[in-house]
């Protein structure tokens, strides 16, 4: 069995990759959203170059040998591409061996994941988002939320004046004492503000802080995670693993939070999840939308020690992730039932397929 092609999929911010070899077996993965257009010309002009032909069982090998022989090209759009080739071939070994895929990256520790109500916007108000959550809470039984405060990378600016202190407050005010609240503050903070506006998240009782100041500086986040007592939590910018071991071996996070799609593929994120563990931290995989990405981070989520916390569901609805993949994942009492169907366990839909821009690399 081996690699015969590798294809694209570009619609609107979306690329899907599918897989097929020789033998006639297929798998279906994805890259992380936007700028999805550049993804796909580095992935044909750059990466599928180094799966063409290949034996499918190697992936971690092929993921490996790629990103040094790229050395020279070291960027966010090479890892968006692999990613996309690893999940599909993730797919693909799964379909080949009859196993969901969480079965082959070490097994079920659990039957359903936990999630948490995660926002992933600014523009609304404080009591708007307090019932928003609320809401999501009664009718979805979600136990844990996450809103956003600051400003993403913004030095100090807030969304909009005195946001941050007043939402940390509404927002426990209204779910009580009975739900886990957390805050990501995308970077927004100098050490100063952020050991600041962590203290305040202690007083009320929240969950962990996540990304309190800018993501690249591992020395700012040791200095707000060492004043604070609430968890701190980082990693989703990353995509070096002597990063993440820098992250996690310092000090600089409590929990660490890899993203499948910046990262490149499940490979990587697994090799994260193996140093959390080591450490006795947990991992929390990164997932900003309602793409396949949400599938990719279950089956993590629930096959490794690690992922022991809620893990992150988007809570925002985008119209470019519908109409992709089916059937679709959902939350039932706070909780994400396990695919049982080989590979991920979702389809392409055929008008997606059929609709999106293709293009293919052949060995």
């Amino acid at each position: 069995m081996i690699i015969e092609s590798i294809e694209s999929f570009l619609r609107g911010p979306v690329m899907v990759v599918r897989v097929r070899t020789d033998d006639g077996l297929e798998g279906i993965g994805q890259a992380a959203p936007y700028e999805a257009g550049s993804t796909a010309h580095v992935l044909h002009a750059l990466v599928a170059p180094f799966f063409l032909g290949r034996d499918p069982w190697d992936v971690e090998v092929l993921v490996d040998a790629c990103l040094r022989q790229t050395y020279k090209f070291p960027s966010s759009f090479i890892l968006r591409a692999i990613g996309g080739v690893d999940t599909a071939l993730w797919d693909l070994l799964g379909k080949a061996t009859g196993q969901p895929v969480y079965k082959l990256l070490g097994g079920r520790a659990r039957d359903t994941v936990p999630m948490y109500a995660s926002s992933m916007i600014r523009s609304i108000s404080p009591g708007d988002e307090a019932d928003r959550m609320q809401r999501l809470v009664t009718e979805l039984g979600f136990r844990a939320v996450k809103i956003r405060i600051g400003e993403a990378m913004g030095r100090d600016v807030d969304a909009a004046p005195g946001r941050t202190e007043e939402i940390i407050p509404r927002i426990r005010a209204v779910l009580g004492d009975g739900v886990d609240i957390s805050a990501d503050a995308n970077g927004g903070f100098s050490p100063a503000r952020a050991i600041r506006v962590g203290r305040l998240l202690e007083e009320q009782g929240y969950f962990h802080f996540e990304e309190p100041v800018a993501f690249p500086d591992v020395e700012q986040m040791i200095r707000v995670a060492t004043a604070l007592d609430i968890p701190v939590s980082g990693g989703e910018q990353d995509t070096s693993i002597p990063q993440f071991q820098r992250l996690i071996a310092s000090g600089a996070v409590d929990i660490i939070q890899p993203d499948v799609g910046y990262l490149g593929g499940v490979s990587r994120v697994r090799k994260v999840a193996v140093l959390a563990e080591a450490a006795g931290i947990p991992c929390t995989p990164h997932c900003a939308n309602d793409s396949m990405l949400q599938v990719f981070s279950l089956h993590l989520s629930a096959a490794l020690p690690a992922c022991t916390q809620y893990q992150e569901w988007s809570i925002e609805h985008t119209a470019w992730s519908e109409g992709i993949y089916e059937p679709m994942l959902h939350v039932v009492d706070g909780n994400v039932a396990l695919p049982t169907a080989p590979g991920w366990g979702v389809e392409l839909v055929p008008g997606f397929v059929r609709d999106a821009e293709h293009a293919i690399s052949k060995s």
